[in-house]
């Protein structure tokens, strides 16, 4: 009986989770195409305007386009579960999109800088007008696909992406501005400052985005998982000894996994290894670790893994 009735809740939770994903995607798939028709939009309308600030906005926007894109992709994808090939599942596609956008945008924003800075020195006139044009709408599609994602209930990939778009509005908003003083002044030289301006941004994050995928991929402790605190707090439950050999990794940045050896007093019943066991899973449940494999044993085995 028992068993029956976890399976029933278990599926209950799997149509609530598969109602979730769709209407996550269903939000991120607007927020792609007025992504994507907009980056188009934009890449005309820089050559148009001849504003270097209107294609450093569509680089931004191309790698928010791919972001979007490839969220949605994997938000379907690393919903999959475990195989023969990925027996931890799919999770490890999300940082892995990351990573390729985190190159695409290294890459533009580089190309905006190189190209941007003979402007500087010799600024070309520039269509106010379309730029102002462009701005106004560049602010109202972010805008209205910003608030597209804030509907409903968020993964962090949507949160990712709203953030994305929530810089885009930053950045249009500069340009609105710019292309404003430029209407009444005749400083041609502002174009090429809010290009640098925004390509520098573009760097920045992407730098710092840089830093956490690869901190994934190279199975770094994750930042809210304080490892010697979590080993204080195992070594606190009644009838262990000691823990050795406790490793902690990410899939995505966002599960975690963690292994461990708790060293108990002799000759427990299995009975009161389980209600141990129970007791070390609530504790690594406190510790936002989602999935942890936690080996026992008794104070006289010798542990191959123990460290000297």
């Amino acid at each position: 009986m028992g068993h029956s009735h976890h399976h029933h809740h278990h599926g209950h939770d799997h149509e609530h989770d598969d109602q979730h994903i769709h209407g996550i995607s269903s939000n991120l798939k607007i927020a792609f195409f007025l992504n994507l028709t907009f980056t188009v939009i934009e890449f005309i309308g820089g050559a148009i305007t001849n504003s270097m600030a209107i294609l450093s906005d569509a680089v931004h926007d191309l790698g928010d386009t791919f972001a979007i894109g490839s969220a949605l992709f994997l938000e379907r994808y690393s919903e999959k579960g475990r195989s023969k090939k990925f027996t931890f599942g799919y999770k490890r596609f999300s940082p892995l999109a990351a990573l390729i956008n985190s190159v695409i945008l290294l890459a533009g924003s580089i190309i905006i800088i190189y190209e941007t800075i003979p402007r500087l020195l010799q600024p070309e006139a520039v269509d106010a007008q379309g730029m102002l044009y462009l701005a106004i709408l560049g602010v109202l599609m972010n805008g209205a696909a910003v608030f597209r994602l804030k509907k409903g209930k968020s993964s962090l990939n949507q949160r990712a992406v709203m953030l994305h778009l929530l810089e885009d509005v930053l950045g249009w908003t500069a340009v609105l501005v710019g292309s404003v003083v430029m209407l009444f002044t005749d400083l041609p030289v502002i174009d090429p400052i809010l290009s640098l301006g925004i390509a520098a941004f573009i760097l920045w994050n992407t730098v710092r985005n840089l830093k956490s995928v690869l901190s994934v991929f190279l199975q770094a402790t994750p930042e809210n998982v304080d490892i010697e605190e979590v080993n204080r707090e195992l070594e606190k439950i009644p009838e262990v000894i000691s823990v050795h050999d406790t490793h902690v990794w990410s899939m995505d940045g966002n599960y975690h996994i963690l292994t461990t050896h708790l060293v108990l007093k002799e000759n427990k019943s299995l009975h009161e290894i389980a209600a141990i066991r129970a007791a070390a899973t609530g504790v690594l449940k406190k510790n936002h670790i989602e999935h942890a494999t936690i080996q026992c044993e008794y104070e006289g085995e010798v542990c191959e893994l123990k460290e000297h």
